[in-house]
């Protein structure tokens, strides 16, 4: 192997590598968004033409963050997008991906919770240099229910964690962070 074709080989290594973070940080970018009920965040994860499946309809890449906020919003006091397992095929400007998730949900009232366990099947798109969902199935493979304990607004002896907030005024959006604010449990 010559000198050229090595670093042909690592040139594209590297852009595999640098193609699967960009892919794997779009997912969670959409995951942020809806847990921070940040409609930009959800809405720069998906193409202008991307479409979410929700299994009985589909909704626009560019109405999700609104339609899925306001879904949150009105079920639940907090929520938890987790995006665990990740795989990822690449062909060119097209992706193929396959993440886990976990979605905790506090239900309104704080008094009981659930875990949503699924996976998001996506197509993802390079376009002009972006990588974006063209395409979203989700799937819902369990589901549970239970008591909350902590959150209900009562502390727990040796609590008073942070109690992170729904918005942008979320300490994840203070720069530069420090210790001045933040409300506790």
């Amino acid at each position: 192997m010559t000198s050229e074709e090595r670093i042909a080989a690592l040139e594209a290594h590297v852009q595999n590598l640098v193609d699967r973070q960009a892919i794997f940080d779009c997912i969670k970018r959409n995951s942020r968004g809806n847990d921070r009920c940040d409609v930009g965040l959800v809405t720069s994860s998906y193409h202008s033409d991307g479409l979410h499946d929700l299994g009985q309809k589909q909704v626009s890449g560019r109405e999700y963050g609104e339609h899925a906020n306001n879904a949150h919003q009105k079920l639940f006091d907090a929520t938890l997008h987790n995006v665990t397992m990740h795989a990822c095929e690449i062909d060119g400007d097209v992706a193929h991906a396959e993440s886990y998730s976990l979605g905790l949900f506090l239900d309104k009232g704080s008094e009981t919770s659930r875990l949503l366990a699924g996976r998001y099947i996506d197509r993802l798109e390079r376009r002009n240099g972006e990588w974006r969902i063209a395409l979203r199935r989700a799937t819902v493979e369990v589901a549970l229910e239970g008591k909350s304990v902590l959150p209900n607004g009562k502390l727990l002896p040796g609590s008073g964690y942070l109690r992170g907030s729904r918005d942008q005024e979320d300490l994840s959006y203070e720069r530069p962070l420090g210790l001045q604010s933040g409300d506790r449990w």
